[in-house]
């Protein structure tokens, strides 16, 4: 099937992209020149449409790659790179937003941006302390947990009546390290899930980590009654997919620290990195489209953030109240690019608009009519997923 361009032009480029592709797995990043000259035609000739009527969106969010090593040639991340790029869109400047992990899962489900306790991973799960409020509703001061009146995604979706939920990989292997559901450490003390726990006669293998489960970061979630039935382990992953039963509108999937590629040598002794991303994918990324909620369904796959080598930026991020440079050494969380699938996508589609996780949060809000846009998601001229994207 045919998918509209706006120019003839990156027709052209995204053709010779898909071709790179197809034969090389990967397609090599553009020099500065040529990715500043496309991403300024993709900001003057994206055509405005109808959205389509997406009813459930999956996102996987995965760890620590740049776009060249996860999408250039000889990627060890062949399902993603070659495979899933040819049946979906590839995002080629998609941006994460700060440096290092948590910042990131904070910003692309609140808009929030980064404070010194998200960039350092909360080590210690502390309350934010509150001095004040900024433009674009961030939360001005220091810490890890917010405040009940700090809102996020998931608060949305229950005002609008949607359902929502969180499955984490590994969440309550040891239940004395945390709970199989809405597992966080308590407030004001150290989070010993900050690293994978070998399995020994004394503790099973746990490989989940708090920093990459956003939800446990506000209070408007974890203290209330439904966190237990929202966020949730891998155990009912499978049957939830396959069942005839639709699935929550938004579902949120955290592998552990071996399968997301964030430790390259897994205290399992699996071989982590990319070639742990391709065997989580290859493993549920099939599972997903062939879920009836799929039907009406988009799958966005990403990553946090780039190697903090790179803290590159795009779409005029702003640095916030709380932080001047978000990624630590500069503006952004660096390249790290995105696939998208869906029933609305035409296989092989490539846009080189840019995007970050706040465009992402504000795409998926406008999808299910969810508004306020929250945070840096409501910053002014920040594009969304459209008809670069969607069929």
């Amino acid at each position: 099937m045919s998918h509209l361009c706006p120019s003839l032009a990156r027709c052209l480029r995204a053709a010779a992209c898909a071709v790179s592709l197809a034969l090389a797995g990967g397609c090599a990043s553009q020099s500065g020149a040529s990715a500043a000259s496309d991403s300024a035609a993709a900001r003057g000739s994206q055509v405005a449409a109808p959205l389509p009527p997406v009813h459930h969106v999956f996102i996987i969010v995965l760890e620590n790659k740049n776009f060249e090593q996860t999408f250039g040639k000889g990627s060890e991340a062949a399902y993603l790179a070659d495979t899933l790029v040819r049946q979906g869109a590839l995002l080629t400047q998609y941006y994460g937003v700060g440096h290092y992990s948590l910042d990131n899962y904070i910003a692309m489900t609140s808009g929030q941006a980064p404070n010194k306790q998200t960039q350092g991973d909360c080590g210690r799960f502390a309350d934010f302390v509150e001095t004040g409020m900024a433009p674009h509703d961030q939360v001005a001061g220091q810490g890890c947990v917010f405040p009940a009146h700090v809102l996020n995604i998931a608060n949305q979706f229950e005002q609008k009546g949607l359902r929502w939920k969180g499955y984490m990989q590994d969440m309550g292997n040891d239940p004395a390290r945390e709970a199989p559901t809405c597992g966080h450490p308590r407030i004001g003390e150290p989070d010993r899930t900050q690293g994978a726990q070998q399995e020994s006669e004394a503790h099973p293998l746990d490989q989940y980590a708090t920093k990459h489960d956003p939800f446990m970061y506000f209070h408007s979630i974890i203290d209330a009654p439904s966190c237990d039935s929202n966020v949730v382990s891998f155990a009912t992953l499978e049957s939830d997919l396959a069942s005839a039963t639709p699935m929550a509108n938004y579902v949120f999937i955290t592998p552990n620290l071996c399968s997301d590629g964030h430790d390259s040598h897994c205290v399992s002794g699996r071989t982590g990195g990319l070639p742990a991303i391709n065997e989580f994918l290859r493993a549920w990324v099939p599972r997903i489209l062939a879920s009836p909620s799929f039907k009406d369904g988009l799958l966005i796959i990403t990553f946090d953030e780039a190697q903090a080598i790179d803290a590159s930026a795009c779409c005029n991020e702003q640095p916030g109240p709380n932080s001047a440079r978000p990624g630590v050494i500069g503006p952004g969380g660096g390249r790290i690019g995105a696939v998208l699938l869906s029933p609305f996508i035409a296989p092989g589609t490539v846009s080189n608009v840019p995007y970050n996780h706040y465009s992402m949060l504000r795409s998926v809000e406008d999808l299910f009519g969810l508004t306020p846009h929250l945070g840096f998601a409501a910053q002014e001229g920040l594009r969304t997923f459209g008809s670069d994207v969607y069929r």
